[in-house]
């Protein structure tokens, strides 16, 4: 089983209303060198200014390239998942009440299938499983992110897939994998 972690940048709460800009993947592996980065046109004409603000994207950028038809980002993406984890992989996201919202919906709409399933994983009910404290539910970003938070999808995923390397040094069992051929996927 492959983990694979998911970030998403959006203009707006949810898909279906708002628009997914775009999305980062890292697999959990010893050298995290395998990543994805789709940028995507808008789907809609509704957009939350303040979201576009943290992502440091307009309007006007987000409707043109390098953001691309979300169909064309979306098999790609699906392809990259299979190359590197086959058909056994695991979505773990910061936030997948978010993330997997988005890369579910804009998998069904535009490939007819999501590659991870039904389900995801929460990185902070790992950690605070790992602490034996429910308290402790942000503690991890603070303590084992290296990468710096910098809303760039590819930024944060991998900040977040250090964090998972560095419960497994404590003790929580994930699977990784170590290093193998790097297939780089989608457009930098």
């Amino acid at each position: 089983m492959t983990w694979i972690v998911v970030d998403v940048e959006a203009d707006g709460p949810c898909p279906g209303l708002y628009s997914m800009i775009s999305f980062g993947a890292v697999v959990v592996d010893r050298d995290l060198d395998k990543t994805f980065y789709g940028q995507v046109r808008p789907i809609t004409d509704r957009w939350e200014p303040k979201a576009l603000e943290v992502v440091g994207v307009t309007r006007d950028e987000h409707e043109r390239p390098p953001h691309r038809n979300p169909a064309d980002v979306m098999f790609e993406f699906e392809e990259w998942v299979f190359l590197n984890a086959g058909k056994h992989c695991t979505f773990i996201s910061d936030n997948p009440a978010f993330d997997w919202q988005w890369i579910n919906y804009y998998f069904h709409r535009y490939v007819g299938r999501n590659p991870f399933g039904f389900s995801a994983r929460r990185i902070g009910d790992l950690y605070c499983g790992l602490v034996k404290n429910v308290k402790k539910n942000n503690e991890w970003k603070r303590r084992f992110r290296h990468t710096k938070h910098t809303h760039h999808p590819v930024d944060d995923a991998k900040g977040n897939a250090e964090a998972l390397l560095e419960m497994k040094k404590r003790g929580l069992n994930i699977p990784t994998r170590g290093k193998s051929a790097s297939t780089e996927g989608g457009e930098q």
